[in-house]
């Protein structure tokens, strides 16, 4: 009773699948996917002709470009 045969598994993905459907399940998996490559290219070091990127200064002029500048009046003058 303690350990699951590999038939409970199949009974489980069985149900898995009908709850879920294998279209959101297949996006689920491509977007892990894309996101187990992006964390394996962050930590690989940068090759020798390459300069690294700043993620900060690129970060910063993005969110400038979208920024939008409001001016806030007083009410109670």
């Amino acid at each position: 009773m303690g350990s699951f045969s590999i038939w409970h598994w199949l009974i489980v993905l069985v149900i898995v699948m009908l709850v879920f459907g294998t279209k959101k399940l297949r996006n689920i998996g491509t977007d892990l996917g894309g996101a187990v490559k992006g964390f394996k290219d962050g930590m690989k070091p940068p090759e020798a002709g390459e300069e690294p990127k700043d993620q900060i200064q690129q970060t910063a002029a993005a969110s400038t470009e979208k920024t939008v500048d409001v001016h806030a009046k007083d009410i109670n003058k």
